[in-house]
Parts: C-alpha cells; structure tokens; sequence
C-alpha cells in the first residue's frame, strides 16, 4: 500500500474489485449458462426444452412432471401432496413420519378407495406407490406392479379386451436405468395418451 497516497491505493483496489466482479458475472452469469443451453439444445433437444409432451399439435403436460387422472378410463397416478395434487408450484411430500396417525389413516383411506376402484378384494395386498406420495408430489410415474392392478377398470370402461390393455402397458413401461438403477415405471399420461388413441 502506498502510505504517500492512500487514495490512490484504495481506488485501484476499488477498481480491480469491480472488474473482478463485472468478468465473473459476464462468465458465470452469462457465457456458462449460454454455453450450457446450446450444448443442451443441440445434443437434447426435447428434454432441454422440458420434455414436452403434445396432442393434435397443442402441449399437454410434461414427461417429467405427473398430472391427476380421475376418470375410471384412465390409469390413475399415484397420490400427491403437491398443492392440490402435482402442483409444480408447491413439490413437496406430506412430511409426515412413519408414526404418525395422519399419515396411517390416510394410507388406510387410500387403500380401501384404491381397492373399491379397481374391484380388489378387501383385503388385496397392493403397492407402495398406489396408497404412498412421492416425495415430491410431483412423479410422472407409476410400478408395473400398480398399472396392472388397474387393467380391469381401464378395459371394462373403454370396452376393450384386457389383453389387450395390457399389451399397451407393457409396450410403455421402462426397466430400470442402464438395468439396474432405481425401479422400472410406467409414464401414466403416455399411457393415457396411447390409450384414447385406441378409439
């Protein structure tokens, strides 16, 4: 520091703090995220772009977020607490824990409603994912274990043989990543959307 003129010293700090700060916002705020995006958009175009899923030309959702399905023709999603249910706005699980007696009675709820609905007996075992949220609220997907226990429903309102239903579901479902991470699924509105295809 110079002592004969510390004004001087103290705006050249000044300066190089702020040219320090102005090329780190233009590389990190700016070119890093441009570089990001283009590399994205070249190489994945659809998931970059949010993976957007179309009918007759218009968007109707995203592969990557669930929606809320209530019509006895349609597999129905898991449940959410997202909000009113998958409300991207408000992800989040119920955070209740595994004593808690709102959380039981509202499995127990969900089961006998999923059991009534689908025409299971009372006592049916039944999925995780068909009574539990995902911790997000928000997922697109549910277990081959869950779509089949709904083949019945879905084939008896749509009139159409359970077989072939099910050949639909399996054309659909996925196997989990690179063979063995996470658990296979089945994306609920793709299959929906192949389903009213059928008419």
């Amino acid at each position: 520091m110079n002592a004969s003129n510390p004004t001087y010293d103290f705006l050249k700090e000044i300066r190089i703090a702020l040219v320090t700060g102005v090329t780190l916002l233009l590389l990190l705020c700016g070119l890093y995220p441009l570089l990001v995006w283009g590399i994205s958009q070249a190489l994945f175009p659809w998931q970059a772009s949010g993976s957007i899923i179309e009918s007759q030309g218009a968007p109707i959702g995203s592969a990557l977020l669930g929606q809320v399905f209530t019509a006895a023709k349609y597999f129905h999603s898991r449940p959410s607490n997202a909000g009113g249910g998958y409300d991207a706005t408000s992800s989040g699980g119920s955070n209740l824990g595994q004593t808690s007696k709102t959380l039981m009675d509202s499995i127990q709820a969900r089961g006998t409603h999923y059991r009534l609905e689908n025409g299971l007996a009372a006592d049916a075992i039944i999925p995780a994912d068909a009574v539990n949220s995902s911790a997000s609220g928000l997922d697109p997907e549910i277990s081959l274990e869950n779509a089949l226990l709904q083949i019945s429903r879905v084939a008896k309102e749509r009139k159409m043989e359970a077989s072939q239903v099910e050949r639909l579901l399996r054309d659909q479902y996925h196997g989990p990543s690179f063979g063995f991470l996470g658990e296979g699924g089945v994306n609920v509105l793709k299959l929906n959307l192949e389903l009213d295809k059928q008419r």
